[in-house]
C-alpha cells in the first residue's frame, strides 16, 4: 500500500488514502491504438491507396478504479474530497514503483458513474476516465 502508487508525486496512500482498484494495472499496461493511415481514395482508380508511412500513435482513453479508506468517517470525507480536488488540477501523473519507472501522463476527464460506499462511510470504490493524450511519451 505505502509506495505502491504515486500520483503527481505525491504517495497516493498516504496522502488521500488511495489505492489501485480492480484490474487497475491491467488498465495501464493496455496497448494504446494508432491514428488513422493516410489514404487517396481517387475515384478514378480501383480500391484506395494507402501511404506508405508509419503508422503514429493515437491518444487513449483509460479507465481506472481506486479504493480510497479513511480511518473514521470524518478522516474518509476529507482525503476523499481532496482527491477529488487532486483530480480537478486536470494534469495527472501516475508512477508505480513497483512496476516499472513508467510516469503515465493523463488528463482527468470524467468519473465512470461507478462510485460504491460502504455504510460505515470508511471506504469507496471510484471509477475515473482519463485521455493518454501521448501513449509513447513515459518518462
Amino acid at each position: 500500500m505505502v509506495g505502491d502508487l504515486f500520483i503527481n508525486g505525491k504517495d497516493a496512500y498516504q496522502v488521500w488514502g488511495v489505492t489501485m482498484g480492480d484490474k487497475f494495472l491491467d488498465a495501464l499496461g493496455e496497448k494504446a491504438g494508432k491514428k488513422d493511415y493516410i489514404t487517396n481514395n481517387d475515384r478514378t482508380k480501383n480500391g484506395v491507396e494507402y501511404c506508405d508511412s508509419v503508422p503514429k500513435t493515437n491518444e487513449r482513453t483509460v479507465t481506472l478504479t481506486f479504493t480510497i479508506t479513511g480511518s473514521s468517517q470524518s478522516d474518509f470525507v476529507v482525503k476523499r474530497d481532496a482527491f477529488y480536488e487532486e483530480l480537478d488540477k486536470g494534469n495527472i501523473d501516475i508512477t508505480i514503483p513497483k512496476d516499472s519507472a513508467k510516469v503515465y501522463h493523463l488528463k482527468f476527464k470524467d468519473s465512470t458513474g461507478g462510485y460504491a460506499q460502504n455504510t460505515e462511510r470508511t471506504f469507496c470504490k471510484l471509477g475515473v476516465k482519463f485521455i493518454e493524450p501521448n501513449p509513447t511519451n513515459r518518462t
